[in-house]
């Protein structure tokens, strides 16, 4: 089972210090119905993936991936995520494959969880991964107002020595409360692979948000299977 990760439910109204100490202490955030089709556990993996015969991952790679496009994508291994986050000033890697996630946290008080996770067939709409990516949010946090989930992107395949492309997420953001925190979930659940990424960010203030943000997008590639 997929449990509920950190981080989703600072952005549909949680309380402020609870959200803060979740993010911080790894709990889950509710408990989905008993009777709801149960994903496969997730499994962090930020490393390098098997082959998949006659699947051309430069070729992927070499072009953008919106929502649109997921059926590009072979099924069997999961979609991965590349960080060089760490590197970037103030950033350190917390733990990584822990429980299923990769946890950073900054200097500023920001923390970053990235979680991949495989089996998400249960929650997968075919061919559709806008649809898929919804019920992903409702899985995690029966709350979430999928209405208010925004286009957001991360950076598609790790070779920096050519032209950049863009994999399109959905988000959702959360001002902070007086005293809270603010946060910020990105998440897409691949269809054809049947694989998701979730990223949560949360941060003392809008601020070290916006600013963590960029960080994250500029330090973390997502990578398509090879």
């Amino acid at each position: 089972m997929v449990a509920p990760l950190p981080g989703l439910a600072a952005v549909t109204g949680l309380g402020a210090a609870a959200a803060s100490a979740l993010l911080l202490a790894g709990c889950s955030v509710n408990v989905p119905d008993p009777a709801a089709p149960k994903p496969s556990p997730s499994a962090s993996t930020l490393s390098t993936p098997t082959i998949t015969p006659g699947h051309d991952a430069e070729a992927l790679a070499a072009k953008d991936l919106p929502l649109a496009a997921g059926e590009t994508l072979a099924p069997g291994d999961p979609v991965l995520v590349s960080s060089q986050l760490e590197e970037a000033p103030g950033w350190s890697v917390v733990h990584s494959g822990l429980q299923g996630e990769t946890r950073f946290a900054k200097t500023d008080g920001c923390v970053v969880v990235v979680r991949v996770s495989v089996n998400q067939g249960p929650l997968v709409v075919p061919g559709d991964d806008a649809a898929s990516t919804k019920e992903l949010f409702r899985y995690l946090d029966p709350g979430a107002d999928v209405d208010k989930l925004t286009p957001a992107s991360l950076r598609w395949g790790q070779d920096s020595g050519k032209p950049e492309h863009r994999v399109e997420f959905l988000a959702l953001e959360s001002a902070p409360s007086s005293g809270g925190t603010a946060a910020l979930v990105l998440a897409r659940l691949f269809s054809s692979p049947t694989s998701s990424i979730y990223i949560s960010i949360a941060c003392p203030d809008s601020g070290t948000l916006a600013e963590a943000r960029a960080e994250v997008q500029s330090g973390l590639a997502v990578v398509p299977p090879a």
